[in-house]
């Protein structure tokens, strides 16, 4: 895998028979470390003057998710695992769950994919449940 990478986040949603698709694609930068593969890239919002810098780590069935700045948030995605963090954005912050249910990675030469599926509970109410999809491979074989 090339340093340069495209990030593609896909994530599905299912909140009481309302479904919420998102995809997002960034320029990130790859490398791999004692068997751990991890992404950083930095994420423009809308309303934010500074970029969020993510981090996302694979390792053995496991998908972390880290963003600091003006959102911080570290979620971890362990099948069979729940995982309680805070989800802080610049007008407050709230208590999320994860429960996760599955993770599936493939790692190819020139491809990495991450699936998760998990439920979330925000402030200890159920809010969806959800899909998250990773997809990471070289910048110059990247296609929409």
């Amino acid at each position: 895998m090339t340093k340069e990478v495209m990030v593609t986040i896909s994530g599905f949603q299912t909140a009481e028979e309302e479904e919420d698709n998102i995809e997002l694609v960034h320029i990130g930068e790859y490398f791999e470390r004692n068997g751990t593969h991890y992404v950083l890239f930095d994420e423009l919002m809308e309303g934010l003057s500074e970029p969020v810098k993510n981090r996302i780590k694979i390792k053995d069935g496991r998908l972390e998710v880290q963003k600091k700045g003006p959102v911080s948030a570290n979620m971890i995605f362990e099948e069979g695992k729940s995982q309680s963090t805070t989800y802080a954005v610049p007008y407050g912050s709230f208590l999320i769950e994860i429960l996760t249910n599955s993770v599936h990675i493939q790692k190819e030469e020139n491809l990495i994919e991450v699936c998760a599926a998990y439920s979330l509970e925000i402030n200890g109410v159920h809010g969806a449940d959800c899909d998250i999809h990773v997809k990471i491979e070289p910048r110059e074989t990247f296609r929409l």
